[in-house]
């Protein structure tokens, strides 16, 4: 499944279980990023018919998400911890700024969720 704007992309590889974004995610409110929303929504329905329950979201190449992109990611993962039967990895860069402050914070939603700041 995929989506696409003029300035992102948001992939998901069935395959890997992998939700990839890419670009700059600036939509106009909750609305807007319903489709998104929708898609982590069907990586999750996957992720836990399968064993083990395992979802990555890979955010490397997302070079800027808005206060409302930020907002649906918390919300998915608050959802993901809820019945505590998926893993979850978020996979980030530390030389993105938004991203070493705010992926960190997702912890305190999640403390068994992984996060990944490469270093590049």
């Amino acid at each position: 499944m995929e989506i696409k704007g003029k300035e992102y992309e948001v992939v998901y590889d069935q395959a890997v279980a992998t939700v990839t974004f890419k670009g700059e995610l600036a939509l106009m409110g909750m609305g807007e990023y319903l489709p998104i929303a929708a898609l982590l929504e069907q990586a999750l329905e996957e992720a836990t018919e399968k064993e083990p329950s395992q979802l990555t979201l890979n955010l490397r190449e997302l070079k800027f998400l808005n206060s409302s992109g930020i907002n649906v990611i918390s919300k998915f993962v608050i959802k993901v911890r809820r019945p505590g039967n998926v893993a979850i990895t978020i996979k980030g860069s530390g030389s993105i700024p938004w991203q070493s402050k705010s992926l960190v914070n997702l912890k305190r939603l999640m403390p068994s969720m992984v996060v990944e700041l490469d270093q590049v």
